[in-house]
């Protein structure tokens, strides 16, 4: 399972340690200049050692790692994270939005009133 000698393709390392879903999208991260090794661009057969830092753009965040242990084989999330340290700024809250009001089947459009009331929940009159 651990392959502490060495060196390890970025690629695969990043897809080993669940920081992309499959190997194939952490290639095409890597050709798009999505991933960084110590603020440098990198190709998906890059090598990647020990106290390297990286950096994957993926899904509107930026993941900032450091490397504390070199696998080759996907292993669960608990393993995973010992093999990592993260450096990442916290996401980003996720904002809300109101549920749209949903009108009862057959009830036809609205009157004048009830669009106004409609407006005024809104936020819009």
């Amino acid at each position: 399972m651990a392959g502490e000698q060495g060196s390890v393709r970025v690629d695969t390392w990043i897809w080993a340690v669940r920081l992309i879903k499959t190997r194939s999208m952490a290639a095409s991260a890597c050709r798009a200049g999505h991933v960084k090794v110590n603020n440098e661009r990198v190709k998906p057969a890059q090598p990647v050692r020990i106290g390297d830092e990286v950096r994957v753009w993926h899904a509107g965040r930026e993941r900032i790692v450091e490397v504390t242990r070199l696998i080759r084989k996907r292993v669960g999330a608990p393993t995973a994270a010992e093999c990592l340290i993260d450096n990442s700024p916290p996401p980003p809250p996720r904002v809300e939005i109101p549920a749209v009001p949903v009108r009862d089947r057959g009830a036809g459009r609205p009157t004048k009133r009830e669009r106004r009331e409609l407006d005024r929940l809104r936020g819009q009159g």
